[in-house]
């Protein structure tokens, strides 16, 4: 979504417009930076509350800080959407949906109690904020990480359901050879045991006490070391392999090999046929 300013807004909205959403003007790059220091310190407060011996000494002052924040937060949402030209938009925009749940936990814990430290979803906000810091060439190499990912999806996908039926298979071995008695008293909870096994995790709540499952549990120990590495190859080898040239922004890669009959480049990975003569690639 592009974000535009009212058209025939009065001096003074164009002006907020220019401090909130602008990093061109000294106000706008101030306006940044106190919001960025906000919402680090009011994530810090909600954190320490959470230790009770803090909250114990330090309860009262701390909420007191935290609603301080939340008012904050919600009198800068409110000029967000006075200022923009489609203010039911941005609030349904990805970055307006972040502002909005940075102020709710606060707002519902006056009916459930806890839920205001999920305060913490405010470092969200952190990524508007980066610009100040002039982190934009990283959003650049951040799509790049997203295109290798969102090309190899299906191929992460197939690799995923292979693991999971893995994980199904040996449970089930595993709850007809150890039992209730040792502590595989399902078949889901066996194959929690193998997915903590196969990822190697290994929390030890549950462990086999006889030799064929101690055997069983040995070889899906091995195995999940070989598993680990497959998702982080078919990534990397995605992202090694070079974008045709002159290719928009996130493209897929193209085919390194040539065409055989005139040794054309820059097939598309789902390419049958040469682009130039036709021949099958």
């Amino acid at each position: 979504m592009k974000i535009e300013p009212r058209s025939a807004a009065p001096g003074w909205q164009n002006t907020l417009y220019r401090v909130i959403f602008e990093t061109d003007t000294r106000a706008g790059r101030v306006f940044d930076i106190i919001l960025f220091f906000a919402i680090i310190l009011s994530v810090l407060a909600v954190m320490l509350d959470s230790v009770q011996a803090v909250h114990a000494q330090h309860g009262p002052a701390l909420l007191a800080v935290e609603w301080g924040f939340t008012v904050l937060f919600i009198a800068e949402y409110l000029a967000r959407l006075l200022v923009v030209r489609q203010p039911l938009a941005y609030a349904f925009s990805l970055l307006g949906v972040i502002d909005f749940l940075a102020i709710v936990p606060t707002l519902a814990a006056l009916a459930l109690a806890g839920s205001r430290y999920l305060l913490v979803i405010r470092t969200l906000r952190l990524l508007r904020v980066f610009r100040i810091f002039k982190l934009g060439q990283f959003v650049g190499e951040g799509e790049f990480i997203v295109t290798a990912l969102r090309a190899s999806r299906f191929k992460i996908f197939v690799f995923l359901t292979a693991v999971f039926t893995l994980a199904i298979v040996v449970g089930t071995l595993m709850y007809v050879v150890e039992g209730g008695a040792n502590g595989f008293t399902s078949i889901p909870k066996s194959v929690y045991w193998a997915i903590v096994t196969v990822t190697t995790v290994g929390y030890g709540d549950i462990s086999p006490r006889t030799v064929p499952g101690q055997t069983l549990a040995s070889l899906l120990m091995i195995l999940g070391y070989a598993i680990i590495a497959v998702p982080t190859g078919i990534v990397s080898a995605q992202m090694a392999t070079p974008a045709a040239p002159g290719a928009a922004p996130g493209s897929l890669p193209y085919k390194q090999a040539a065409c055989p009959q005139c040794q054309a480049t820059g097939h598309r990975p789902d390419a049958a046929f040469c682009w130039r003569c036709g021949h099958g690639v």
